[in-house]
C-alpha cells in the first residue's frame, strides 16, 4: 500500500513538473517589467533613460542592405564618458549566441551634452525564420555590463 502511494505521488510530481516547470523556469517579459525594466524598440524610437545620474540616448537605423542581411547603425549618446563602449547582441526571440559589436567614439554631441558613440553591424539571422528579435546590452568593457533600466530590442529581417 505504501509503495502504491509513493508511486502515485511520484507520477503526480512528474506530471506537475511537466505542466508547470517551464513557466517556473522561464523569465518572461511580464516578470521583467515587474522588476522595473522597461522595453524599448530602439529601431523605431529613440530610447532615453537616466542611470546613476548619467543620461543616455540610443537609436538604431537601417543603413542599407548587404549580401548577408540588413546593415544597422547604432548611435548612443551619454554624458558618462566611458573609456570604451561595447554593444552585445543577444537573441531575444530565440538564442543564436552573443555577438559583441565594438562602438567607436564619434565625437561630442552637437548640443555639447555628452559623447556620441556609433557602431555598424549586420545582425545574424535564423535560416528558418526571417524575422528575429534581438536585444542590445551595453558594456563599458569586456566584462563590465551596464545594468540598464531599459531593454533595448529591435526586430531584424534576414535575407529574403
Amino acid at each position: 500500500m505504501l509503495k502504491a502511494l509513493v508511486a502515485v505521488i511520484a507520477i503526480s510530481a512528474v506530471v506537475a513538473l511537466g505542466v508547470f516547470g517551464p513557466r517556473w523556469l522561464m523569465l518572461d517579459a511580464d516578470s521583467r517589467s515587474d522588476q522595473g525594466i522597461v522595453g524599448c524598440d530602439v529601431l523605431n524610437n529613440t530610447c532615453r533613460w537616466t542611470q546613476q545620474g548619467n543620461h543616455w540616448d540610443a537609436h538604431l537605423v537601417k543603413d542599407g542592405a548587404q549580401e548577408d542581411g540588413t546593415e544597422y547603425r547604432l548611435s548612443v549618446k551619454t554624458n558618462m564618458n566611458p573609456p570604451r563602449l561595447l554593444a552585445v547582441l543577444r537573441g531575444e526571440s530565440m538564442y543564436l549566441g552573443e555577438y559583441p559589436v565594438p562602438m567607436t567614439r564619434a565625437g561630442v554631441a552637437q548640443d555639447g551634452s555628452g559623447q556620441l558613440w556609433e557602431a555598424r553591424f549586420t545582425a545574424p539571422f535564423c535560416t528558418t525564420d526571417p524575422e528575429m528579435t534581438w536585444r542590445i546590452d551595453l558594456q563599458t568593457g569586456m566584462e563590465a555590463e551596464l545594468d540598464l533600466p531599459v531593454k533595448l530590442t529591435f526586430k531584424a529581417e534576414g535575407r529574403a
